[in-house]
């Protein structure tokens, strides 16, 4: 019966954008007490499925964020494949390293489509960390903002782009990296 009730909290949950309050949180079960919803919650709770903040207001546990992994499929040749349950996994766990820092930006222009990012894509990006050669950033050079590639040679440092169209670019004042890409989001309609 609890895993029913986790799925009418989901429910709210996608359609609200929130999670209920506990009074919503009885109409949304069936309950006619506060004490049973306070009991459910608590049970909820220990089991991970709900979180609560310092005010006792409620959060999704993991289950809200937790997907099913199902196996893998092959992107060469068909072969068959059998679908079963392996795991489940968060998607903020797994692309987001440092929740503090990461941000979301949407893509405009042309200038990485060969590394695969296209007009619209959205990035996670975050803030602070160190690039490396061959990082994609966010950049800030001569006072305009970009994103390429970030290469590195000897004391060197230049941003390049991921289209032949687009030449590479050399700082003449100043570089400033404001955030590294850690991933790119597409979304198929």
């Amino acid at each position: 019966m609890d895993s029913h009730y986790l799925k009418q909290i989901q429910a709210f949950y996608r359609s609200h954008k929130r999670m209920p309050s506990y009074s919503e949180l009885m109409a949304v079960v069936g309950f006619r007490s506060k004490n049973a919803a306070y009991k459910l919650v608590e049970r909820f709770v220990q089991r991970d499925w709900l979180d609560k903040d310092a005010k006792g207001r409620l959060l999704p546990g993991r289950l809200f964020q937790d997907l099913p992994v199902l196996g893998t499929v092959s992107a060469g040749f068909p072969s068959p494949a059998d679908e079963e349950l392996t795991d489940t996994m968060s998607l903020d766990a797994y692309l987001i390293g440092n929740k503090e820092a990461t941000y979301i930006l949407k893509v405009n222009g042309h200038s990485m489509i060969d590394a695969g990012i296209l007009p619209g894509d959205m990035l996670l990006v975050e803030r602070g960390a160190d690039p490396r050669d061959g990082d994609i950033v966010i950049a800030q050079v001569d006072r305009a903002w970009t994103m390429k590639y970030f290469r590195k040679r000897g004391a060197a440092v230049f941003l390049e782009a991921a289209n032949k169209d687009y030449q590479p670019i050399h700082p003449q004042e100043e570089l400033k990296i404001a955030a590294v890409v850690r991933a790119v989001i597409r979304k198929y309609h």
